[in-house]
């Protein structure tokens, strides 16, 4: 419990706005990648057990598509929240999902990074949690933007995170020989190790 570093226990992963008009607005990062860091990052999740709290924007009124379908088949049958508000922070429901996992370390994930991430991040950060951004699995709608944000998250105290840097930290111990097969898979998957047997 004294452990300063993220692990499967003591952490949950925020996943907002996985959306097909966030996707194609994005351009900081090629969609592609976009697509394939985040489902890493859920994948993930997924193997070391971590809960996931899901959200989308403006699916119920319609103005919006749900969540990508690469996503929805990683995360299965996971509800997600719907809101109006850019801010998720500013949604009863999500906020009570948050706290509904008992953990103070949040992995975030969202679309767009100067908004959708940077509002809830900073707000969180204010209620006493700590925040990590997956900085492979977000993007902006430009570089610019996008990099920005995470500047300004950053000073407000945010620890910026990569998936392998996320993998590697849930793993932690070769020991824990129960995840080490999903864990060589997803980042084999991904393309963040060479295969060279």
């Amino acid at each position: 419990m004294d452990d300063q570093l993220l692990t499967p226990e003591n952490s949950a992963l925020l996943v907002i706005d996985y959306q097909p008009t966030q996707i194609n607005s994005i351009g900081s990062i090629d969609h592609h990648q976009l697509i394939n860091n985040i489902t890493v990052t859920a994948r993930l999740a997924k193997l070391y057990k971590v809960p996931i709290v899901l959200s989308t924007v403006n699916v119920q009124s319609g103005r919006n598509k749900d969540t990508i379908p690469q996503l929805k088949a990683v995360l299965g049958d996971q509800p997600a929240i719907d809101r109006t508000s850019i801010n998720a922070w500013q949604d009863k429901d999500f906020v009570e999902a948050v706290k509904a996992t008992g953990r103070k370390k949040l992995i975030i994930a969202a679309l767009w990074t100067e908004a959708c991430l940077t509002f809830p991040t900073l707000d969180a950060l204010r209620e006493g949690y700590d925040v990590f951004p997956v900085v492979d699995a977000v993007g902006g709608t430009s570089l610019v933007a996008h990099e920005t944000a995470l500047r300004r998250v950053e000073q407000a105290g945010a620890q910026l995170i990569s998936n392998a840097q996320l993998a590697c930290e849930w793993q932690r111990d070769w020991n824990r020989t129960d995840t080490v097969p999903g864990f060589v898979k997803i980042l084999l998957d991904a393309g963040d190790f060479i295969n060279l047997e």
